[in-house]
């Protein structure tokens, strides 16, 4: 890191070549307990924690070095008396294998390869921990990125609320409205024709009584989408039922979950799932999803395969807000959809 960059965050500065060799060493730190140990570590959150990190390695390193030493001399040892006992009789320090001295022999080199294999474990322990102590942010800069994601989700929620918004005017803009506004046609046109043609005004009534209908019909749909009452009511099941009773494909529902989860996972395990069914109908050409919803570990896991033509746009305006939805949960969130398909939406969900 440069002098003037090191300067300005309030650490001391690094010269520029001993930074580039601390950060080469403690990679190949990382990927020496990856391989060895498949022990994951952030990279150096700059030189001077890659310098702490290589200077608390060091003695760790001369430790296990000297552990291992140990057990290679004992290992050494057992061979060499091993062999002079029953190979080449030229008895080790002259001492015969007496029934009582190989028994007390074999148990002293039990208990010091278990002291020695006990101090390797706690070695590699020992790793371990300085690695996920020393190597990538530290606290108060995890602490900082932290912040800065709840930020942005902050931001992505309230994106996702006037998604839902816009979603809803433009559903009772285009259906309700549309129909509202017929009936009002129609009704005027019955009133008109009511006194010269009774005929002609009772068939008009029909078609109002019937666009009446059809205007109840829309509007149940629309306050079924914005928040089905089974959900509050009998739960996530029951919300999930209704879904696939309502979808034109058929929908297949597996469900796992032995206890009622918290109301926001349930309300965001609900949507996923309305959702990826709801674009299932209309753009996929499926003729079949499967939806499994099960808790593994304190989340909620759901997933959503239909058989259709795939090639779902995960930034589409439906899916982007389910992203965002699920990121408020801390939740993750991901759509598998190749060309030809299948389409699988899958979605995690923190319970507690």
């Amino acid at each position: 890191m440069p002098f003037s960059l090191a300067a300005s965050r309030g650490e001391r500065p690094v010269p520029d070549a001993v930074a580039a060799a601390a950060r080469g060493l403690t990679e190949l730190e990382r990927r020496r307990l990856a391989g060895l140990f498949a022990e994951e570590t952030a990279a150096a959150d700059g030189p001077g924690r890659a310098l702490a990190y290589l200077a608390l390695r060091a003695p760790v390193g001369l430790l296990g070095g000297t552990v291992l030493g140990l057990i290679a001399y004992g290992v050494y040892l057992g061979v060499g008396l091993t062999a002079s006992w029953w190979i080449t009789g030229d008895y080790m320090d002259g001492i015969p294998p007496h029934p009582w001295i190989v028994v007390y022999t074999f148990l002293a080199g039990a208990v010091l390869l278990f002291l020695a294999v006990q101090g390797l474990a706690g070695v590699v322990a020992l790793e371990r921990a300085t690695a996920r102590r020393r190597l990538g942010p530290s606290p108060l800069d995890a602490y900082r990125r932290r912040i800065a994601e709840l930020r942005v989700t902050r931001a992505q929620v309230v994106d996702a609320v006037d998604d839902e918004r816009r979603r809803i005017e433009r559903d009772l803009h285009d259906g309700v409205q549309q129909r509202l506004v017929a009936l009002g046609m129609l009704i005027g046109r019955a009133r008109r024709a009511g006194g010269a043609d009774p005929e002609r005004a009772a068939e008009l009534l029909r078609q109002a009584h019937e666009e009446s209908r059809r205007a109840l019909d829309d509007l149940r749909e629309v306050s079924w989408r914005v928040f089905p009452a089974a959900l509050d009511g009998e739960g996530l099941r029951a919300a999930l039922e209704t879904v696939a009773e309502r979808s034109a494909v058929p929908v297949a529902i597996g469900f796992d979950v032995p206890a009622r989860p918290p109301h926001p996972v349930e309300t965001a395990a609900y949507f996923v799932v309305c959702e990826a069914v709801t674009n299932a109908n209309k753009h996929s050409g499926a003729g079949r999803v499967r939806v499994d919803v099960a808790e593994r570990d304190g989340r909620i896991g759901v997933r959503v395969e239909d058989d259709g033509t795939g090639g779902a746009d995960p930034r589409g305006g439906g899916l982007a807000g389910l992203a965002r939805r699920v990121a408020a949960l801390d939740g993750a969130f991901a759509v598998d959809s190749p060309p030809g398909g299948p389409t699988v939406i899958t979605a995690e969900l923190p319970c507690g």
